[in-house]
């Protein structure tokens, strides 16, 4: 009798598991919208380890329109692609890179 229970139960887990890791790389990927954020990753030295930029790869999913329907900050989503270039990683951990990229998405919104 503990195995219907378990195929019942099984399908919620997974729906909530999976709803769960889609909230929190909702979250993570509207993170990169900030250039602060940004700058900390650098700082730390997290945006050149090899398993942030896989990471990084596979969060290009959210570009497909199915997804980035749910971003509210589309910044992150020009981020996540600036994010794949090393060039990039390197520049942001710069203070007056970091000044930069902020003013030039302020003057956006501004304008926008």
């Amino acid at each position: 009798m503990s195995t219907p229970a378990l195929q019942i139960h099984e399908p919620n887990d997974t729906r909530a598991a999976n709803r769960a890791r889609f909230e929190l790389e909702l979250e993570f990927v509207q993170a990169l919208a900030n250039p602060f954020y940004l700058h900390s990753l650098g700082q730390q030295g997290i945006l050149d380890q090899p398993a942030f930029i896989n990471f990084m790869e596979y969060l290009q999913y959210w570009k497909d329109k199915d997804y980035a329907r749910f971003i509210h900050y589309p910044h992150a989503l020009h981020h996540l692609d600036l994010l794949q270039h090393a060039q990039f990683r390197a520049e942001i951990r710069k203070d007056e890179w970091r000044e930069y990229l902020n003013q030039k998405q302020f003057d956006h919104w501004r304008t926008w």
